[in-house]
């Protein structure tokens, strides 16, 4: 990777780990260390995921087959560097246990430094520094690692109650070949239609819609909860509601998750500020969305700009003692 790639995301907060890993600390996870849990990330109030025992990880740091306009994250173009993101030599691969042990010692390091922060309940900092669950998101497209299903199995051996994935679907023959599932299957979809898919995700892949459609046909497959998330910008992707509407019936997820762009990092180099949707503007395009699909809005969190519809009458709450064991 560019070392001025590498020094971006170093000032961006990230905790480099192993050759092409790294961990930040989430926004909420940081808010719930200061309020003592009084705000807390949407993905605990929809399916109990405990903020604060919760690390994002990526085993694909600045390797990515999209180049999407709303990322608040740095990229090669961003920089204009000459650098094939799209590869990923197995030979340049950590083994899972190395990516596992050299992200929880990153997590490690980005956290202890609230042990002197009077706000933090020393207790609540312990937990944190043991998380639970894992979002395998973060940062690049993290099926480019050529080990994903391996990595996922070796967080649920070192004792994770949760493993959540997120990919933006264009490595669909990685998800049709995962030797293990996570708890909990993310795709984002981002256009409604590949006129729209080309000019705001811009895909660093020849033929990315295509392989986005390939993901969505494989999604019933998994025995799983599947997520059709939608990130969203206004000006750019929230027209066309009926294309939206057709792509999540085909794919028939669990859950389809409207939410936001955040204005942060690099969103604000490539985007006015305006284009982040608010809130209101997330619940109007979920209810016409509600309406073409059948999907009832059973819950949504004002902070962080989602709501979340389902065929179910309540979310899985993941992190509960009720919780259903994973398969």
């Amino acid at each position: 990777m560019p070392e001025e790639l590498l020094r971006t995301f170093r000032k961006q907060g990230y905790q480099l780990a192993g050759r092409h890993s790294a961990v930040k600390t989430c926004h909420w996870t940081r808010q719930s260390l200061l309020t003592s849990e009084r705000r807390v990330c949407y993905k605990q109030k929809f399916y109990g995921i405990r903020s604060l025992r919760c690390m994002q990880m990526t085993p694909t740091l600045g390797r990515c087959t999209q180049n999407c306009l709303f990322c608040w994250r740095a990229g090669a173009l961003d920089l204009g560097l000459a650098w094939n993101q799209t590869l990923f030599p197995p030979e340049e691969a950590d083994e899972p246990e190395v990516v596992v042990e050299e992200c929880l010692k990153a997590h490690w390091r980005a956290l202890i430094g609230f042990k002197g922060n009077p706000k933090v309940d020393l207790e609540l900092l312990n937990l944190a520094l043991n998380p639970v669950h894992v979002a395998i998101s973060l940062e690049g497209e993290v099926t480019l690692y050529p080990m994903i299903g391996e990595l996922i199995e070796e967080f649920f051996r070192r004792g994770f109650k949760t493993v959540f994935l997120v990919t933006n679907g264009t490595l669909p023959e990685v998800l049709e070949n995962l030797s293990r599932e996570p708890t909990q299957l993310y795709v984002s979809l981002c256009a409604p239609d590949e006129e729209t898919y080309v000019r705001v995700c811009r895909p660093a892949v020849k033929d990315g819609w295509e392989r986005v459609n390939r993901t969505l046909e494989l999604l019933e497959s998994f025995s799983c909860p599947t997520v059709v998330r939608h990130t969203l910008v206004r000006g750019l992707n929230m027209r066309n509601v009926e294309g939206y509407a057709k792509l999540d019936l085909k794919a028939n997820p669990t859950y389809i998750e409207p939410k936001a762009a955040m204005a942060v990092g690099f969103f604000l180099n490539r985007l006015p500020r305006e284009a982040m949707p608010t809130h209101g503007d997330v619940v109007e395009f979920s209810k016409r969305l509600s309406e073409l699909t059948g999907y009832d809005i059973i819950d949504e969190s004002r902070d962080s700009r989602v709501t979340l519809l389902s065929r179910l009458e309540k979310p899985i709450k993941w992190g509960c003692f009720n919780a259903p064991s994973h398969p």
